[in-house]
């Protein structure tokens, strides 16, 4: 067995569409700023790892970003590349002229965004939204059409606005919490309300994580019917980041039971190779990714790991390009000590692994953490091993 997972979880009947938006989200984290290289590269190995549609940008932003959009789109020939767009005509230009043939045009209609951010009433921001949405279909674009802060907009005005979109030709809506205040609940709810009114436009979900929710919320959306996910490699993005691929993908996978067509293997080296291309370390603790994620102290877990690995953890690390790894300190048991020696290559002896292991829990005790090197020094001095 690969995994073994709750059998309380829900089971899809299908599987979303994964948007990854690492290439323009993701670099909106603060400090973070790719080359046309290493956009290319990303983009690359996204889609080689089977992501079928990517964000590689904002054009409006700089003439280099316009060419590393430019990048991006020479280096993939698989994946549905889009690119980011304001409600206007001149943004729509400047995708067209980068070769984008898929558009995500934005607006902004909740009622703090209407009073503090576009300081114009409703209807003359629904006319702009419109007339850029309507411009881009006539040109030929495929059109996805979203509201910044949709989960703090009235809904009356979302769902009258995403009808009219729908019906000038966008072929998918989204649903952006853009300050990452919604709940799982609220997030389907909404889904599953444009869900109930639209004909033939898809649902995205686009979250953030300020509240520690954006995988979570994503995954709501997702069973409420969303047939699209926005995410980002590791979670990076503005303030606590987006929903993170690697989470996810997994989700989907392991908890949902829903085949992704994503090459989980690769999950592991895009996550290293969007650490190295940002300049943001991935966390020890970061779920699926992250070092402690198949690391194992405590003596109890460690003994159970040894017989089967799924009974501490919940799918193997192999699956996602990771090692598992045994490491000693206060919490260990015999059990690991002798584990250690084994995979050095040494011979555990009874009488030694116990005083190894009380050596070990010592220095645990004492904040020292105990490396192979050590062991293997403790090991000669004290005669652990043959």
């Amino acid at each position: 067995m690969k995994w073994v997972a709750s059998f309380y979880n829900p089971r899809l009947s299908r599987s979303p569409v994964l948007y990854d938006t690492t290439l323009r989200d993701g670099e909106q984290t603060p400090g973070v700023a790719f080359s046309p290289e290493q956009k290319a590269s990303i983009a690359l190995a996204l889609e080689e790892a089977g992501v079928r549609e990517l964000e590689a940008g904002f054009p409006a932003v700089s003439e280099g970003e316009r060419e590393a959009i430019g990048a991006v789109l020479e280096s993939c020939s698989r994946a549905r590349i889009y690119v980011l767009c304001r409600a206007r005509r001149e943004d729509i230009d400047l995708a067209m002229r980068c070769g984008a043939e898929n558009v995500a045009i934005f607006t902004s209609v909740s009622e703090l965004h209407l009073r503090y951010k576009m300081r114009r009433p409703l209807e003359s921001v629904r006319r702009e939204a419109l007339d850029a949405l309507e411009y881009a279909v006539e040109h030929g674009l495929r059109v996805s059409f979203s509201t910044e802060d949709a989960t703090r907009t009235r809904p009356d005005v979302l769902t009258s606005l995403y009808l009219e979109a729908e019906a000038l030709g966008a072929r998918r809506v989204t649903v952006s919490d853009t300050a990452g205040v919604a709940s799982p609940q609220a997030v389907a709810h909404i889904v599953a309300m444009l869900r109930s009114r639209l004909r033939r436009a898809a649902v995205a979900v686009h979250t953030h994580n300020d509240f520690g929710l954006a995988t979570a919320n994503a995954l709501a959306g997702v069973a409420a019917g969303a047939e699209v996910v926005a995410t980002t490699v590791n979670g990076i993005g503005e303030r606590a980041g987006n929903a993170s691929l690697e989470e996810v993908v997994m989700a989907l996978e392991v908890l949902y039971g829903v085949p992704t067509g994503i090459r989980l293997e690769k999950l592991g080296e895009i996550s290293e190779l969007v650490a190295r291309c940002s300049g943001i370390p991935i966390h020890p603790g970061k779920p699926i990714v992250g070092r402690n994620a198949f690391t194992h102290e405590s003596g109890v877990h460690v003994a159970a790991v040894l017989e089967n690995p799924l009974t501490y953890e919940p799918f193997l690390p192999e699956l996602v390009g990771r090692k598992r790894r045994i490491v000693l300190g206060k919490h260990s048991g015999r059990r690991a000590v002798a584990a250690k020696l084994e995979e050095m290559g040494l011979e555990p002896e009874g009488g030694g692994i116990r005083r190894l292991l009380e050596e070990v829990k010592r220095l645990g005790e004492g904040g020292v953490r105990v490396t192979e090197d050590s062991l293997l020094r403790m090991a000669g001095d004290g005669g652990g091993a043959g």
